[in-house]
């Protein structure tokens, strides 16, 4: 993983993060830290996934590709 990449988008996402607060703009993103963690569990399933190698194509499986 990128370390200048993965720093530029915390840095990225905390500027949007307060200029949302000083416009007073929702946050596109869960407010609470339950909503952070299913995200973070979301990426986490899905990198899990990816390196145990499984795929499945959906589209395919339904003739939709």
């Amino acid at each position: 993983m990128d370390a200048t990449l993965t720093a530029l988008a915390l840095a990225t996402g905390t500027v949007l993060g307060a200029l949302f607060h000083a416009l007073q703009i929702p946050v596109p993103a869960p407010p609470e830290l339950p909503g952070v963690m299913g995200v973070v569990g979301i990426y986490l399933g899905y990198r899990i996934v990816e390196e145990l190698g499984f795929s499945f194509d959906l589209l395919a499986a339904l003739g939709l590709s």
